[in-house]
């Protein structure tokens, strides 16, 4: 089945929105441009303000599979391009030992053929099949190291890579390309010169609500408002991690388990936890006064 893709900013914008993902303008506008000009879109802000989640809701509003590469440090080329499977190449290498030296020769050549390569998620996305090209996740890029980062500069280039044992390997139809990053380090001019580039803040207290009203089905409105209003409020503070949409999402979400319809300041103490993810960042609200920031946020 062909891919319908909205043909206009705003078209997207709103497909976006009917699958619960609120993007404001700018970001339609570059997502929108990446899917036009088959560039790569990078993706940067703090963690939590909906960069992953923007590559999987591309792929369900197209239609398209979903190719996930989840960097960290230490990642090589085994894990995200290809690999050669081991144990099939010693099978059959023990199928062959009674052969003749001409057949131990000609094994050599085949056991680095694309019978025994296994497809990483970067080979996977270049070589795909697909009716509707996939969506390539590359998430965290920043957690990996400056090698690895160079050597993504021949496919975000190119959408080839080289594989010694075989050749080069060029995609026929280019997969889309998601990068994010939560800038834990800079990443280099020249990966950001192959990709369009967008930052993506917290959001307004407005923006939030209605994505805490998109995000969580039968939410009250006033439990939407407070719960936004407060987590607004703890981003002013000096916290190690400040919570991102994500985590108001999160605790929404708690709250309305606990049948909460507005802020309850014993409530908000004993579920915390889903907001704030480091000790001292909820004992530094109890001391700043968490009461008073929930009236605050019921008062807004």
């Amino acid at each position: 089945m062909a891919e319908q893709l909205p043909s206009s900013v705003d078209d997207l914008a709103t497909s976006l929105r009917e699958h619960a993902y609120l993007a404001d303008r700018g970001l339609a506008t570059v997502l929108h441009l990446s899917i036009v000009l088959e560039k790569p879109l990078l993706l940067e802000g703090e963690a939590g303000v909906g960069k992953t989640e923007l590559a999987k809701v591309l792929a369900e509003l197209s239609g398209a599979r979903l190719i996930r590469l989840q960097c960290y440090e230490g990642i090589d080329v085994a894990h995200a391009l290809y690999d050669w499977s081991y144990s099939r190449q010693l099978l059959y290498i023990r199928t062959l030992e009674a052969g003749s030296a001409q057949d131990a020769r000609e094994t050599l050549h085949e056991l680095f053929s694309r019978e025994f390569l296994e497809r990483r998620p970067l080979l996977d996305a270049i070589e795909h099949d697909d009716a509707i090209p996939p969506v390539l996740l590359i998430d965290e890029i920043d957690r990996a190291d400056d090698e690895f980062e160079a050597f993504l500069l021949e496919l975000l280039s190119d959408f080839q890579v080289t594989i010694p044992e075989i050749g080069t390997v060029a995609a026929t139809v280019r997969p889309r390309v998601i990068l994010t990053s939560n800038r834990t380090r800079e990443l280099h001019d020249a990966l950001k010169r192959r990709c369009l580039y967008h930052w993506i803040g917290h959001p307004s207290l407005e923006r939030e609500i209605e994505i805490v009203k998109a995000r969580v089905p039968g939410v009250p409105e006033r439990l939407a408002g407070e719960a936004a209003a407060f987590v607004g409020a703890l981003r002013e503070l000096d916290l190690a991690k400040a919570p991102g949409v994500a985590e108001t999402i999160d605790w929404t979400q708690a709250l309305l388990a606990l049948g909460q319809e507005e802020l309850d300041a014993e409530v908000v103490d004993a579920t915390l936890g889903s907001v704030l993810k480091y000790h001292e960042d909820v004992e530094r609200v109890r001391d700043r006064g968490l009461r008073e920031l929930v009236g605050e946020a019921r008062a807004r």
